[in-house]
C-alpha cells in the first residue's frame, strides 16, 4: 500500500452489516484516509432487510421489519445518519429519526382454547426512560447482573398482577381472598436479616400461599436492590421454593383464564432463567451467557424446573418464532442456543428504552437505506450495482514473503448489467418527496435494458447466471482491504479457496446454520376491527404455522398511493422448509417453485387459519372472503368467492431462497465457530454480518451493525471497541 494515498477498502454487500462498515469508514474524522466503493448484486441495497415500490406505489419487504428499542447501535447510527443529513422537512416529509421511527408498544402471543379456537392478546409494555441511541450511563443495563435485578424487579409487579388477579376471581365468585399484602410491605420481622427472612419462609412453609409469594418476590427485589452478595445456596431455595409455588398456583386457578395462565408461564420463566443464572454461575463466568450455548434453550429451563405448560407456551414458542429457531426450518426441529435465547430475551424485555418495539413509517427501504445511501454518497463513497462476486481469490502460499500472511489477491465479479452510455446508475426513485428504492430495476438505465425487460433477467437469483460480462479486481491497483458482507449462504459458493484450505471456515459454514423464510402481505378494503380482531396494532408471534408471526402495519396506508386508502394492511412470515435435496447451480426454475410453494402456503393459512383469530374474514360457508383484497390494477371487488380466489395473486409474497437471503440461526453449540471481523487470519480482509461473532449471535438489525463496526474497528480502530454498546466478546 502506497501512503501518499487513500486505502482502497472494497466492500461486498450493501446490507446493514457492510453499509455500517461504510459509514464508520467514511467518517469525516478519518480525514479522507479510506477510498471507499461498496459492490452490490442487483439494483439496490439492503440485503435481507431490502424493499421496493411497487404497483400503487405499495412497499414490498422480504419480511415484517420492526426494530427492538435495544438496538442501541442500530438506533445511534440512524440518529446520526439523519443529523449529518439534515434534510429540509418542507421538502421530505421523513427528515429527522423521529419522523422515521415511532414507538409500538404492543406485543400479541395467542392460546389454543380448546381444539379449534384461539385467544389473543396484546401484551402492553409501557415507555422506559430514555430513547434508543442516547448516551448510557456508567451503570450499562447490558450485564448479567442488570438483567438479575430487573427480571426481579418484573416477577414481584407479575406476582402482584396475578395475586390481584385470584383475588378478583374469588371475589367475584364469593369467596375470600387472602388479605391485601402490598408491593412494600414485609410482613412481620422487619429486623431479621435477607438470610433469616429467607430461611423463615422456607421452613414455615409460608411460600404456598399468594402472600408468601409477594414476601419471597419483595426479599428477591431487596437482595438485588441493595446489592447484597448473592447467598448461592439460600437464594436457589429460594427460587426452586417460589417456583413450586407458581407452578402449583398455575395448575389451579388458570385452567379457564388464558390471561392469567399466560401470566403465570412469564413467571415461571422468569424464575427459572434466574435460577439457571446462579446455578450456572452466569453471574460470575467471564464467558457470561456463552457459557450455556451447549444448551438448547427449552432444555436448559427444563433443567432448571420449567414446567412442561411452560416449555410449550406461546410466550417461548414466540422466542423460538422470532428467531426462525427451526434447524433446515423444521418446526418439528426447534433448536436454539441457551446463551442466545436468554440474552435476546433479558434484553428484548429488560434494556430497550423509550419503546420495546419500533416501528417505521414507510419501508426498510426508504427509512434506513435510502438515507445511508444518500449520506454516504455525500461523503465519496462509491457504489457498483449489478456486481455479482463469484470468487474470492487468495495469494499461493509460496509466493509470499517470509513472516508475511495470506491475503486477498484479487475479486472476481459477473457484471450483471452495463449502464446506458457508461453512466452511474441511479438507484433510487423519488415519491412525493421522499426518496425510495423500487421494485424492479430502472430498465431504462441499463444497456439493452428492454431486451433485459423482456428476457426477465432476475438480477437478484442466485440461479440466474446471465451476465454482460466480468470483472477482476486485483490488490494494491483496485483494493488494499476488504469487506466480506455477503449472507453466511453465499460463502461456499464466493469462498471455495477458503473453506477447502482453513479448517476454521470449513467448520464455520457447516455449523453455523441457516434456514429460508417466507412471507406474504395483503392489503384488505376493511379494517382489523370489522373483521373481528379486537386489539392494537400488534406485531405477534406464537400463532399457527406457518405464518405464525404477523405485523399490523395498518400505518403505512398513507405512505402508499392507492385511489383508495387500504382498510388494513399486514404481513405475514415465518420459516420455510428446506427441501429434501438441495437444488442444483443450474436448477433456474427453483425460486419459481419455491415462490409458488410459498403462495399454496399462504392460501391454506387464509382458508383454514386465519379466521381463528379473525372471524369477519369469513363467508357464511367459512371459507376466506377474498373480496377483500385490494388490487392495485383493480379496486373493484366480486362477491363471488371462487372467481376472487385469485385475487391473491395480486397481493405481494416472497420466498427467501438465495443463499444470500437465507436467515442465520444459532444452534446450541455452533456459536464457537463464528469467525469474528477482528480475526487477522489474513492480511487484508475482514468479514461483516450477523453470522460472526459480534456479540449477539443472532439474526437482526443490531448484530449486524455491531458486526461491521467490529470489521470498521479491525481497519481503522474507530470505532474503539468499548463505544459499540453491548459488545462484550473478548
Amino acid at each position: 500500500m502506497k501512503p501518499d494515498r487513500p486505502a482502497k477498502v472494497a466492500i461486498i454487500g450493501g446490507g446493514c452489516a457492510g453499509i455500517t462498515a461504510a459509514f464508520e469508514l467514511s467518517r469525516p474524522e478519518h480525514n479522507g484516509k479510506y477510498e471507499i466503493t461498496v459492490y452490490q448484486l442487483g439494483w439496490r441495497l439492503g440485503g435481507k432487510g431490502a424493499s421496493g415500490r411497487g404497483p400503487a406505489a405499495r412497499i414490498e419487504e422480504h419480511g415484517f421489519h420492526v426494530w427492538m428499542g435495544f438496538y442501541e447501535n442500530a438506533f445511534r447510527l440512524m440518529r446520526e445518519c439523519y443529523q449529518q443529513l439534515n434534510r429540509d422537512p418542507t421538502v421530505c416529509r421523513i427528515a429527522d429519526w423521529r419522523d422515521a421511527f415511532f414507538p409500538a408498544p404492543f406485543i400479541g402471543v395467542t392460546e389454543r382454547v380448546g381444539e379449534a379456537s384461539f385467544w389473543s392478546l396484546a401484551l402492553y409494555f409501557p415507555p422506559a426512560d430514555g430513547l434508543p441511541g442516547d448516551l448510557l450511563n456508567q451503570h450499562s443495563p447490558f450485564t448479567a447482573a442488570s438483567y438479575f435485578s430487573r427480571a426481579a424487579n418484573a416477577l414481584r409487579a407479575m406476582v402482584l398482577a396475578a395475586n390481584q388477579r385470584v383475588t378478583r376471581r374469588r371475589m367475584d365468585m364469593g369467596g375470600i381472598s387472602d388479605g391485601p399484602t402490598t408491593a412494600g410491605e414485609m410482613p412481620a420481622g422487619d429486623s431479621l436479616t435477607l438470610e433469616q427472612r429467607i430461611s423463615r419462609l422456607l421452613k414455615l412453609g409460608v411460600l404456598a400461599t399468594g402472600a408468601g409469594l409477594i414476601e419471597a418476590a419483595g426479599i428477591l427485589s431487596a437482595i438485588v436492590a441493595n446489592r447484597v452478595p448473592y447467598i448461592s445456596d439460600l437464594v436457589v431455595r429460594l427460587l426452586e421454593a417460589m417456583g413450586s409455588t407458581v407452578r402449583q398456583q398455575a395448575g389451579l386457578t388458570a385452567a379457564t383464564d388464558p390471561g392469567l395462565r399466560i401470566l403465570w408461564q412469564a413467571m415461571d420463566l422468569s424464575l427459572t432463567s434466574m435460577l439457571g443464572m446462579v446455578r450456572f454461575g452466569l453471574l460470575s463466568d467471564k464467558r457470561g451467557f456463552d457459557a450455556i450455548n451447549e444448551y438448547d434453550f427449552r432444555e436448559w429451563l427444563g433443567l432448571n424446573g420449567a414446567a412442561d405448560d411452560t416449555l410449550n407456551s406461546a410466550l417461548l414458542r414466540a422466542i423460538y418464532d422470532l428467531a426462525f429457531a427451526y434447524e433446515d426450518g423444521d418446526y418439528e426441529k426447534p433448536r436454539q442456543g441457551a446463551g442466545v435465547g436468554l440474552r435476546g430475551a433479558m434484553r428484548l424485555l429488560f434494556s430497550y428504552r423509550g419503546s420495546m418495539v419500533w416501528k417505521m413509517r414507510a419501508g426498510m427501504g426508504e427509512i434506513v437505506f435510502a438515507p445511508l445511501y444518500e449520506l454516504l454518497k455525500r461523503r465519496g463513497v462509491s457504489f457498483k450495482f449489478f456486481h455479482r462476486l463469484t470468487n474470492v481469490r487468495l495469494a499461493e502460499s509460496a509466493a509470499l514473503m517470509p513472516g508475511e500472511r495470506r491475503y486477498v489477491e484479487a475479486l472476481e465479479f459477473d457484471i450483471q448489467a452495463n449502464t446506458a452510455g457508461g453512466e452511474e446508475y441511479n438507484p433510487l426513485i423519488d415519491i412525493d418527496g421522499l426518496p425510495c428504492w423500487p421494485s424492479k430495476p430502472d430498465y431504462r438505465q441499463l444497456l439493452d435494458g428492454e431486451r433485459l425487460a423482456r428476457e426477465n433477467w432476475d438480477f437478484e437469483s442466485h440461479w440466474d447466471k446471465r451476465k454482460a460480462g466480468t470483472r477482476t479486481l486485483r490488490v494494491i491497483d483496485d483494493f488494499d482491504v476488504v469487506v466480506l458482507a455477503v449472507g453466511l449462504g453465499a460463502i461456499p459458493f464466493v469462498c471455495e479457496e477458503l473453506i477447502r484450505t482453513d479448517q476454521r471456515w470449513k467448520n464455520m459454514v457447516t455449523n453455523v446454520k441457516t434456514v429460508e423464510t417466507q412471507a406474504f402481505q395483503l392489503w384488505s378494503r376493511e379494517d382489523l376491527d370489522s373483521l373481528g380482531w379486537r386489539n392494537p396494532p400488534v406485531s405477534l408471534s406464537g400463532f399457527i404455522q406457518p405464518f405464525e408471526s404477523f405485523a399490523d402495519m395498518r400505518h403505512l396506508a398513507s405512505q402508499e398511493k392507492w385511489a383508495t386508502a387500504p382498510g388494513a394492511i399486514v404481513y405475514f412470515l415465518s420459516t420455510l422448509k428446506d427441501p429434501d435435496n438441495p437444488p442444483a447451480i443450474s436448477d433456474i426454475d427453483y425460486p419459481r417453485r419455491r415462490r409458488e410453494e410459498v403462495r399454496r402456503n399462504a392460501i391454506r393459512f387464509l382458508e383454514e387459519d386465519i379466521g381463528k383469530i379473525w372471524p369477519g374474514v369469513l363467508t357464511k360457508q367459512g371459507g376466506f372472503r377474498w373480496n377483500l383484497l385490494m388490487d392495485p390494477a383493480d379496486e373493484s371487488c366480486s362477491n363471488n368467492r371462487e372467481a376472487n380466489k385469485s385475487r391473491f395473486d395480486s397481493q405481494f409474497w416472497v420466498a427467501n431462497v438465495d443463499p444470500s437471503e437465507r436467515y442465520v440461526i444459532s444452534v446450541p453449540g455452533s456459536q464457537k465457530y463464528r469467525i469474528s471481523p477482528l480475526d487477522n487470519t489474513y492480511d487484508n480482509l475482514t468479514i461483516a454480518g450477523d453470522w460472526t461473532a459480534c456479540g449477539m449471535d443472532t439474526g437482526c438489525v443490531e448484530a449486524a451493525v455491531m458486526s461491521g463496526q467490529l470489521a470498521a474497528h479491525a481497519i481503522s480502530s474507530h470505532p474503539a471497541l468499548e463505544e459499540i454498546v453491548a459488545y462484550d466478546h473478548p
